[in-house]
């Protein structure tokens, strides 16, 4: 079978997702189950794998479906939690005395707080936080996902402390033979590393610091009631600033201290600075956008999380810092469980794993309730009650929150069921009695073969496949990083460069990520309008991975940057 051929089949699951998603409108419920039924079709058929590979992967996909929901239904269940304490009617007032407009709550919000909690926490958590938070202070369900959704780009690359980098890059690296070869030039793995952290950062804080201007220009053209590019483009001086006060202490920090900390660091500066300018009216319009009235919204604007009026009143007196310290903690925590080693521990000591499943080796999933963001957001909404409910109000609070969530959860569930599996199908085709190389791979390769020497335009896009497939930036790091080595020595250019365009483009796959979407949709109560959303989110992807591979191509061809290997 031709590399062509091979390349076409493999990039079949993506094509039918897209078509049925995007094409035909179909509800992620009814196109996924099709398409994981097409993927199995081919490993089993084109790719040989065994009926037992298969299986295992279904089962594994289904023990990561659990960790996935176990972080939505934690974040749902705090914000249901804080509604019925009266906190987040003393949130939404907040909001409102930062600016009434709504593209600045926007992006303090979804850009500021949400690129820290991605610092901390990474794999979706920001969307599932940042998305329910906004439809409580007012935003309609499907533009809290969109705002959630494209948080998840510029900081994803260094989120949960780097992992992308210090676990996705390494791991998907030859690092032996690597280290060899650079041994040679008289430079070490470490030093390599922090030079593929240094250009990531780069490349990021470039693009990125248009990506809250572009956030907000989404939001008025989608959800305006004029339509308007134009009232987005209104706030350039504002969303340039919020950009520059997130991307300059991150690519510094990326530059000068390593991959552990810079959206940490980058987020919690831009709070600091961006709030504070907010108030003071600093670089903000004169005139204050709004959504239309909520009477006038489609239908299909909303989710089944709603807070209604009732929910917005103030059960008891309570000020900003006593109904924000739940999130705070919640942050705190996700921090301290990523940072020191024996806490980690600690939350991890309750695992519940499968290893090698069926019998298929590295097949393995496992569940660690109190480490999973979820965890820690049930330690949140316990904060809650306790420090915001009385004595006869939090069991109340609580049996109420928990009612509300379990809905949500049970239809996120059927979907997530379906699109996992498909992945974990995916990625697992490598080992196969064909000898082929794993579908990721394959389409890869096809890529590789048709660009040439314009290989490190195309380089990000291949990132964000690996994302848009595995819905992780570390999963396509680990997938892609040896085969963007491998085409960049090929070619004489950078490795170094070429394999940060890969983590790039990776970051910015998470944009179209489906099981990411899925469960951002989740924690609104907004689903079968999964492709409505992929619809509009593919323009900032597209945006992105097209600016960096312009990026990379003049780095190496315009600047004719050079490093060890390359």
């Amino acid at each position: 079978m031709s590399e062509l051929t091979l390349g076409f089949l493999a990039l079949m699951p993506i094509a039918l997702s897209a078509l049925l998603l995007v094409g035909l409108h179909w509800p992620a419920k009814k196109a996924m189950p099709v398409v994981l039924l097409v993927t199995a079709l081919l490993g089993l058929f084109v790719w040989d794998m065994s009926a037992n590979r298969v299986i295992a992967s279904i089962l594994q996909g289904m023990g990561i479906t659990v960790s996935v929901l176990w972080i939505v239904f934690g974040a749902i269940f705090l914000l249901n939690t804080l509604k019925h304490t009266g906190a987040i009617a003393v949130i939404r007032q907040g909001f409102t005395q930062v600016s009434p407009d709504r593209r600045i709550q926007a992006i303090v919000i979804a850009w500021c707080f949400g690129t820290f909690i991605e610092g901390a926490s990474g794999f979706g958590t920001p969307a599932a936080i940042a998305a329910p938070l906004l439809v409580a202070i007012g935003f309609p369900a499907v533009a809290a996902v969109l705002m959630g959704m494209m948080i998840q780009s510029t900081p994803v690359s260094f989120g949960a402390v780097g992992t992308p980098i210090v676990i996705g890059v390494n791991k998907g690296l030859d690092t032996v033979a690597i280290e060899a070869q650079l041994a040679s030039q008289g430079w070490t793995w470490e030093q390599y590393l922090q030079l593929i952290t240094a250009d990531v950062a780069i490349i990021h804080a470039i693009i990125g610091t248009l990506m809250p201007l572009f956030m907000v220009m989404m939001l008025t053209r989608f959800f305006g009631k004029n339509k308007s590019w134009k009232e987005g483009l209104e706030i350039l001086p504002f969303a340039l600033f919020a950009g520059i006060a997130f991307t300059i202490p991150y690519a510094l920090t990326g530059i000068f201290l390593g991959p552990e900390f810079p959206s940490l660091i980058g987020g919690l500066v831009s709070m600091a600075i961006v709030v504070s300018a907010a108030k003071k009216g600093f670089l903000t319009p004169k005139n204050h956008w709004q959504f239309p009235e909520k009477s006038q919204w489609p239908e299909n604007w909303l989710g089944k999380l709603e807070i209604a009026d009732n929910d917005l009143k103030v059960t008891k007196p309570m000020s900003q810092v006593v109904a924000w310290t739940p999130y705070l903690l919640v942050a705190a925590l996700l921090v301290c469980s990523r940072v020191f080693g024996d806490f980690k521990a600690l939350l991890n000591s309750v695992n519940i794993g499968f290893t090698d499943i069926l019998g298929e080796a590295g097949v393995s999933t496992a569940f660690s309730p109190l480490y999973l963001p979820g965890g820690l957001l049930l330690i949140g909404a316990l904060a809650a009650v306790m420090l915001q409910g009385s004595t006869t109000t939090r069991g109340d609070a609580l049996s109420k929150a928990f009612k509300e969530s379990s809905k949500t959860i049970f239809s996120a569930g059927f979907v997530l069921i379906f699109t996992i599996p498909m992945v974990r199908l995916f990625i697992n085709s490598g080992v196969n009695m064909a000898d082929l190389p794993s579908m990721p791979m394959s389409s890869a390769q096809m890529f590789a073969t048709w660009f040439g020497d314009a290989f490190p335009l195309i380089s990000p896009t291949i990132g964000a496949l690996g994302a848009f497939i595995a819905g992780s930036n570390t999963v396509s790091n680990m997938m892609f990083s040896q085969f963007q080595y491998e085409a960049a020595v090929s070619l004489q250019l950078s490795p170094a460069i070429i394999i940060a365009a890969q983590a790039v483009g990776a970051a910015a796959g998470n944009m179209i990520a489906i099981h990411n979407v899925v469960a951002a949709s989740a924690t609104v109560g907004l689903l079968g309008q999964e492709g409505a959303t992929l619809r509009k989110t593919v323009l900032p992807t597209i945006y992105y991975v097209l600016f960096a591979g312009a990026l990379v191509m003049f780095a190496l061809y315009g600047l004719q940057l050079t490093g060890p290997l390359g």
